[in-house]
This record gives C-alpha cells, structure tokens and sequence, in this order.
C-alpha cells in the first residue's frame, strides 16, 4: 500500500507541480504527518523532492526530472484493458492511439499477469453495438480528416475552418475559435466561438475542415464542465416545443432517443416516468408519441393532445365496420 502511495505522490508531483502537504493529504486521503514521513522515504531513495518554505510553500520535485514508473497493480492494468475495449476507444479519433498503448501496457506486464488479464478483461463486455432488444446503438459517423483537424485546432490553439451541413439547410463555411471537445451519448461536439458569440457544433455534421495558422482568442484555461453545463442550458431556454408525457418505464429510452432534450424526469407511483420534454415542432412530437402507441401519454400541450386525438380519430374511422 505504501508503495502505492509513493508512486501517486510522485505522479501528483509531477502533473501539477508545487502542492502542500495539506493537499496532498487530501489527494491520498492520509494525514500530513504520513506526507511528510513519505516526502523523507522519497528523498532517501534518491528521488529529487524539495521543500519551499513560508506560507505559499510546498513540495516540489526537481524540474525536469523523470522516472519510468511502471508498477501497475492487477486491477489498474485491468481498468485500462476494461476502458480500452469500451466506446472510450473510438473517442476524438484516438483508437489507433489507444490501441498502441493498451500494447504497450500488456507487452509490460508479466508473462503470468499477462495471461491472467487477457482472461479477466474478456469476461468484461462495455456498451456493446447492439442492446438486449437487438437495437444498434453505435455512434454518429465522422470524418476521419475532420475529426484530425479538428483536435488538431483544439490542442494547438489555432482557428478552424470547417464547412457545416445543419439540417434541413445549405452548407456553409464557418471560422470558429474552437475551445473543446465533448461526446456526449455517442455523439462528440465542438464547443468553440464566433466572432466572440458562443457557438457549439455536431462533427457528424461537418464536411470538410482545416487548421487555419491564425492562433485562436480564447482563455488560456478551461472548464469543460461549466461551459457545458450553461450551454445545455441555453439550449433548453431556446424556442423549441415543450412536451409534458407520461410513458411506462420500459419504453422510457425510446421515448429520450426521439426527444431533442430533457428538462426534469420524476418515476411515479404506478411505476411509469414523468418527463418534460423538448421535440423541434409540433410535427416532430406527434410523430415521435405515435411510435410508442399506447405506452405514452401527452399531458401538454394541448395542442398536441388535440393533434394526436384527430390522428386517432381518422384511423379509427378508417378500421371501423367491415
């Protein structure tokens, strides 16, 4: 366990540079007292930790130092076995990437820990294409040269151009100064700015792109989670039609496969789920509710009960009689 501990205070060490004692206390979850004992076991054993003084002191290590520290434990090695066999591999276009690690990563290991992993990982399966009702649930296509452009403008801090395709409209040309990527149920986003506004956009739906060798204005820090979290909610405050359903639990995923958003969910006593809803138009709606037949209920708005109920009416009439 101590072994263990040395090594993350080392690596904590060197990803983020100076840290209290407090702080890495709070990091390996042990007492100051036990940082400082682990700080002198670490000196005595060559490794080049150093200690400021004064209120805004720490412990650093010395710059430019390295060290190959390859002691994974069995479950580490088999979470990264378990991660790399999962949808996280085809994550930004990184799976060559991925897979050239996960090689390393097994190549390093024991021949016996090896054999053992191989074993363990298999009898582990992570968001398989297809779920237990045979339906596919792979990701959105993307461009292998868009997705390589547009990381490369993401970690490079440079402008991209890239041609857009937004449904039910002509492509065209934008220049963005892009500050992120997240995927998001399969699908993966740009979060990026335009002409100062800010703007996200689905790769699936760009058609060509480029690093252009203008650097990009943005802030030389980021909240991935932040920005995601207001821009989700500026989308919800957009005019889109706003759904109130009641549907049984079972058929509850297929409902949110169709919704274009979702803003508050609540299981009721009889076991069906409230949700609250947002569908492009009244069309959309109609159309995704007539898919669950009987399993859904439109509460509101009225407009759409009354659309649903003259749709009901005209079949009914139809079937009615001989």
């Amino acid at each position: 366990m101590r072994a263990d501990r040395l090594v993350s205070l080392v690596l904590l060490l060197r990803r983020r540079g100076r840290m209290t004692a407090d702080e890495l206390a709070a990091e390996l979850e042990v007492s100051p007292r036990t940082v400082q004992r682990d700080i002198d076991a670490l000196s005595t054993a060559g490794v080049p930790v150093y200690a400021d003084r004064g209120r805004r002191g720490g412990y650093s290590l010395l710059p430019g130092f390295r060290t190959e520290l390859t002691g994974l434990s069995h479950d580490e090695a088999l979470a990264l076995l378990t991660a790399g066999s999962g949808p996280g591999r085809k994550v930004f276009g990184l799976s060559a990437a991925l897979a050239s690690a996960m090689r390393k990563v097994v190549d390093a290991l024991p021949e016996g820990n090896r054999v053992n992993l191989d074993r363990a990982a298999a009898r582990f399966l992570v968001e398989p294409e297809i779920d237990l009702l045979s339906r596919r649930t792979g990701a959105e296509a993307v461009d292998p040269q868009v997705m390589g452009e547009v990381r490369r403008a993401v970690l490079a801090g440079r402008v991209l151009r890239f041609e857009y395709a937004a449904p039910e409209k002509e492509p065209r040309w934008h220049t963005v100064d892009p500050i992120g990527l997240v995927t998001v149920r399969d699908r993966t986003y740009l979060l990026a700015a335009k002409a100062g506004a800010d703007r996200t956009y689905r790769l699936s739906r760009m058609l060509v792109a480029e690093v252009l060798a203008d650097v990009a204005q943005r802030p030389a820090q980021v909240d991935l989670d932040r920005i995601w979290a207001e821009r989700s909610a500026q989308f919800l405050a957009e005019n889109h039609l706003a759904v109130a359903v009641r549907v049984e639990a079972a058929r509850r995923d297929e409902l949110l496969n169709h919704a274009r958003a979702v803003r508050a969910e609540v299981t009721e006593p009889d076991g069906r789920v409230r949700l609250d809803v947002s569908f492009e138009d009244l069309r959309h709606a109609v159309w995704a509710l007539w898919q669950l037949d009987t399993a859904a209920e439109a509460l509101a708005p009225e407009e759409l009960r009354a659309a649903l109920r003259a749709r009901a009416e005209v079949l009914a009439d139809r079937y009615r009689g001989t």
